[in-house]
C-alpha cells in the first residue's frame, strides 16, 4: 500500500525576480490527472476532509498560505504535514484519512486520480477503521 509523501516540483527563478513551478504534462503526479479543483477563503476555524477514498489519488499543494495536513493510514499511521511552498505538493493515497486546516490566505490546488463520486468516499472514521482494520 502506498503511503503518503511529499513531492517536489521543479522551483526555477530566484528570488529577486520570482520563481515558477511546473509539470509538463503532469509527469510530477504519479497517476493520470482526471480531476483538478481548488479552494480558497477557508477560515481558519474550519477542519476540512475528515474523509477517505476508496480508489481516488490526490496530490495536495499549497499555491499560496499554508494547510495543515494529517493522514491516517489504515494501520493508524499518523503523520502530519505543513504545506507552505508553492513548489511542494503532499500524495495522498487512497485509504488515507485525511484532514486540512487552512490559514485564511490559503488557496489549495488539488490533481485527482478520477471524477467526483460520492461513492468512492468514506465519511464517517468509524466507517474508515471498520473498513480498513486489520
Amino acid at each position: 500500500m502506498k503511503a503518503p509523501h511529499l513531492i517536489e516540483f521543479p522551483k526555477l527563478g530566484a528570488s529577486d525576480i520570482g520563481f515558477i513551478s511546473v509539470t509538463e504534462q503532469l509527469k510530477t503526479i504519479p497517476f493520470e490527472v482526471k480531476r483538478t479543483f481548488w479552494t480558497y477563503y477557508t477560515p481558519e476555524s474550519i477542519v476540512r476532509g475528515r474523509h477517505a477514498h476508496y480508489q481516488t489519488e490526490q496530490v495536495l499543494v499549497a499555491v499560496a498560505g499554508r494547510i495543515i495536513v494529517t493522514t491516517e493510514m489504515p494501520d493508524g499511521t499518523v503523520d502530519v504535514y505543513r504545506l507552505e511552498d508553492p513548489h511542494v505538493g503532499l500524495y495522498v493515497p487512497p485509504h488515507a484519512w485525511h484532514t486540512m486546516q487552512y490559514s485564511h490566505s490559503a488557496v489549495q490546488v488539488v490533481f485527482a486520480s478520477h471524477p467526483f463520486d460520492e461513492h468512492d468516499y468514506i465519511r464517517q472514521y468509524d466507517q474508515f477503521r471498520e473498513i480498513w482494520k486489520a
